[in-house]
């Protein structure tokens, strides 16, 4: 005759076997996606990258590990170095609710028209000094006007005589012939980010839609410039809604992908928002790699508040691409801490 089980003994027992299935699932979920990504080639699934972003913290080093495998079957050890100049400061029309620069959000920050030529150069040179071979002048406007235009037009002829760096502009929403103008100007890359997903995009812009930010980078990609086109994380979005933007993206195709984190800015609308977990910021790097397995993945603002001790997980977490020095409205690390870091990950620089 059987003997009973104790009640908690059949709970202890029915918890294990609940464990021991999800440790099966987690182990089968990275197995299928390395040979899928490292044998088969064959780009990952939404419900994979949405399975991979939500794994436990236990698996985190896994995933990170499985994602620098794929960096380096893909793209190699070498990370490309770029630098930004804001070129125009404050005074944007729009609404972004995470910038500082928007003119009705108040925020403390330094307000100029855009630099003249020699300052522009001068950044342009210290930055190449460095160790950047990208250089992306920025500018926070909905879009530039004809004065503007002529402005970013004599500053990138200039920085392209007086270095060897690799012109990037962010001029905010262009038109077909200002794409054109740029591309013939030689801009070799244009920089504007969808910040996030379709369907999360309205709770952080009103002022211009999404459809206008994915046609002003159709326009960069037809007029000849490669295109740099990520996001920010970090400003309210769910994991799932961080892998939407991830395939958004790729339907895009950019050449490189930034990945931002959100800094909240004092004077605006996310000013008292949480910054991100530093193992959900690893989480969602590893993913967009496994996403973008042949792609340039660029650590962007934010990183020094959200992964502090942390940032060299983020190298190897799939990241090939550093901004180096400041960033917009906030200070990055010392230019030599971040080639130190590449030193110590015995990463090249590109």
């Amino acid at each position: 005759m059987a003997r009973d089980v104790p009640y908690s003994q059949a709970v202890a027992c029915s918890s294990a076997q609940e464990g021991d299935n999800r440790l099966g699932e987690h182990e089968a979920l990275l197995a299928a996606v390395e040979r899928q990504l490292l044998v088969e080639r064959v780009p990952l699934r939404f419900e994979q990258a949405l399975a991979l972003i939500e794994l436990d913290t236990a698996w985190v080093p896994q995933l990170i590990a499985l994602a620098h495998r794929v960096r380096l079957a893909y793209c190699g050890p070498d990370v490309e170095l770029e630098a930004l100049l804001n070129a125009k400061s404050g005074g944007c029309s729009e609404d972004c609710a995470f910038c500082a620069q928007a003119a009705r959000h108040h925020s403390p920050i330094p307000v100029y028209r855009f630099l003249d030529t020699a300052q522009v150069v001068a950044a342009a040179r210290r930055a190449e000094a460095a160790g950047a071979s990208h250089y992306c002048l920025v500018v926070a406007v909905r879009g530039p006007n004809e004065r503007l235009m002529a402005e970013v037009l004599e500053a990138v002829a200039a920085v392209r005589a007086a270095t060897r760096l690799k012109v990037s502009c962010s001029l905010g929403l262009l038109t077909r012939a200002q794409a054109e103008q740029l591309a013939a100007a030689g801009v070799a890359m244009y920089n504007h980010n969808l910040e996030t997903c379709r369907a999360f995009f309205p709770a952080i812009c009103t002022t211009h839609t999404y459809d206008e930010r994915m046609q002003t980078c159709q326009f960069a990609k037809a007029a000849g410039m490669e295109l740099c086109c990520g996001g920010i994380l970090g400003l309210g979005e769910t994991p799932r809604q961080r892998v939407e933007l991830a395939f958004e993206l790729r339907a895009l195709d950019p050449d490189e992908i930034p990945i931002n984190f959100l800094n909240p800015r004092p004077g605006t609308p996310l000013a008292d928002r949480p910054l991100l977990a530093p193992l959900d910021a690893l989480r969602a790097l590893a993913v967009f790699r496994l996403v973008f397995p042949d792609k340039l993945l660029r650590y962007a603002g934010g990183r020094e508040v959200v992964l502090r001790d942390l940032q060299a997980l983020g190298l190897l977490a799939g990241v090939n691409g550093l901004i180096l020095g400041d960033y917009l409205t906030t200070t990055g690390r010392p230019p030599a801490a971040d080639l130190q870091m590449l030193v110590d990950l015995e990463m090249p620089v590109r």
